[in-house]
C-alpha cells in the first residue's frame, strides 16, 4: 500500500470518527477538518486537501475500521455537501457489474493508430475510443457530439464536481439530450456518487433536456461496456447495457453481423 494512501486513510478515519456515532446515517464536514487532522496526526502535509475524499469517492476503498461501521446491506459514500464541504451518508449498496452473460457486438475499430500510440491513462484512451468510434451514437441510437471532457463546474448542494465528458444528443424527430459519460477503468466499479453528480449536474444546467447518463467500462480483450444508468428511489438502475468490442474491418464476422439482425 503507498505512502500516499496510507496518509489518506489516516485523515480520513479522523474526521469521520470526530463525527461518528452509531445509528447516523449521515454527517457533514468541512474542507479544514483534514487540515486539523492532519497536523493532530503528525503526517506530511497534503497539498491538495480536496484529493483525499476524491480519493475514496472514485478510486479507493474506505479505511476496514470505517466499513465496520456499515448496516448490512448499506455502505458509507463520501458526496460534496457545498463548496468545501463533504457528507458522509449510508445509501442502500449499488454497485454496476458488467454482466459475463451478454453477447459482445464487434464494431470496426476507427480509432487513428496515432491515438492509439500515444494514449495515456485507461480513462483517457477509453473516452477516446467511445469518441472516434462514436459508441455514444450507437448505443443510444442518436446522433451525439463531444461538448467537453473534464468538465468542472459545480452544481448546487453538491459542490465542485468533474464530469469525464459531456455530449449533447439529437434524435430523428430533433428531440435534444444531455448526455454525462463517466469512464472507468477495469479494475474501478461504476458507483452511485459519479451517477447521482452527472444527473443532478443535467437537471441544473439543462432543466429543458431528458438526461441520458452513460457509465463506459474497461473489459477484458479491448471489449467496451455500456451501460445507460438513471436513479430511483437513490439507488442506481440499468437501463440498458451493451458490449462493444473495437476490431480491425477485415477481422469482422460477416455471419455475426448478419445475426445481429435478429
Amino acid at each position: 500500500m503507498s505512502e500516499t494512501l496510507n496518509r489518506y486513510q489516516a485523515v480520513i478515519e479522523k474526521v469521520f470518527f470526530d463525527h461518528y456515532e452509531e445509528g447516523l446515517a449521515e454527517f457533514e464536514f468541512e474542507r479544514e477538518e483534514l487540515e486539523d487532522a492532519v497536523a493532530a496526526l503528525g503526517v506530511a502535509r497534503v497539498k491538495n486537501l480536496g484529493d483525499i475524499p476524491y480519493s475514496f469517492r472514485y478510486r479507493n476503498p474506505l479505511p476496514d475500521s470505517i466499513l465496520e461501521t456499515e448496516p448490512e446491506g448499506r455502505e458509507w459514500i463520501i458526496e460534496g455537501a457545498g463548496i468545501g464541504r463533504y457528507r458522509f451518508k449510508l445509501v442502500t449498496a449499488s454497485r454496476v457489474v458488467p454482466r459475463e452473460d451478454l453477447v459482445v457486438i464487434d464494431i470496426p475499430d476507427a480509432t487513428p493508430e496515432l491515438i492509439r500510440a500515444y494514449q495515456l491513462d485507461d480513462e483517457q484512451a477509453l473516452l477516446a475510443m467511445v469518441r472516434y468510434n462514436r459508441l455514444i451514437d450507437t448505443f443510444l441510437g442518436l446522433t451525439a457530439y463531444s461538448l467537453q471532457n473534464h468538465l468542472r463546474t459545480m452544481v448546487k448542494d453538491l459542490g465542485q464536481i468533474e464530469i469525464d465528458e459531456l455530449y449533447i444528443g439529437i434524435d430523428k424527430l430533433g428531440c435534444h439530450y444531455v448526455i454525462p459519460v463517466q469512464a472507468k477503468g477495469e479494475k474501478d466499479q461504476i458507483g452511485i456518487v459519479q451517477t447521482t453528480q452527472d444527473i443532478r449536474f443535467a437537471e441544473q444546467r439543462f432543466p429543458g433536456m431528458r438526461c441520458r447518463a452513460i457509465a463506459a467500462q474497461f473489459l477484458d480483450n479491448d471489449v467496451v461496456a455500456l451501460f445507460e444508468l438513471t436513479l430511483r428511489d437513490g439507488e442506481i438502475k440499468v437501463v440498458e447495457e451493451r458490449h462493444y468490442r473495437l476490431v480491425p474491418a477485415d477481422k469482422l464476422d460477416a455471419e455475426a453481423i448478419r445475426s445481429y439482425r435478429l
